[in-house]
């Protein structure tokens, strides 16, 4: 169970996940020890500390699917779990049963990404689709987006080679991040 003391060091480091042990004992009134073994126990399941990329110079949008089949629904999930373009899918239901929060850099890539094979609409079982763009994000700028170091991949991780995509060749999609093909800034 989560007690003050854990709610205030989740506080201090979802302003700086950078704050030493220290400054956190400090600021808690612990030894820091006694923060390092309450931020150990966190860290066993409760919070995850990662950077975090500012969205400022990028294009968000949410994906709404209507799937037909849970086993559709979850070999969309499985076959774009390792998609750097996907930040989260959320399962939901009513009309659309999927939604996914996708980033592009460029609004070419967006139509792209809605429309070549690499896209969640070519998918097996999707009966409806809508794409929104998003104009604004309020609060805070920074979203946990997949960065892959290394571009070694010929082929993305949803199997689509985008070296042979015509949008692709004529310059109107940045590739897959997670292949050599890759235009953009990631």
């Amino acid at each position: 169970m989560m007690d003050e003391i854990d709610r205030k060091i989740i506080s201090i480091l979802q302003e700086d996940g950078r704050s030493t042990l220290q400054s956190i004992a400090k600021e808690i009134g612990l030894s820091t020890m006694g923060a390092k073994k309450r931020l150990e126990k966190l860290l066993k399941g409760d919070i995850k500390i990662k950077a975090l990329i500012n969205v400022k110079n990028l294009i968000l949008a949410i994906i709404a699917m209507d799937v037909e089949s849970a086993e559709a629904l979850r070999d969309i999930i499985e076959k774009f779990k390792e998609c750097p373009r996907i930040v989260r899918f959320f399962v939901t239901t009513g009309g659309y049963n999927l939604f996914a929060l996708v980033w592009v850099e460029d609004y070419y890539t967006l139509e792209s990404i809605s429309l070549e094979r690499c896209s969640l609409r070519a998918q097996k079982g999707i009966r409806r689709f809508e794409i929104y763009p998003i104009q604004e994000v309020h609060y805070e700028p920074f979203i946990d987006i997949k960065v892959i170091p290394e571009k070694k991949l010929e082929f993305a991780p949803c199997g689509v080679h985008c070296g042979s995509c015509k949008r692709y060749e004529e310059k109107k999609c940045m590739g897959c991040p997670a292949t050599r093909f890759y235009r953009g800034r990631f």
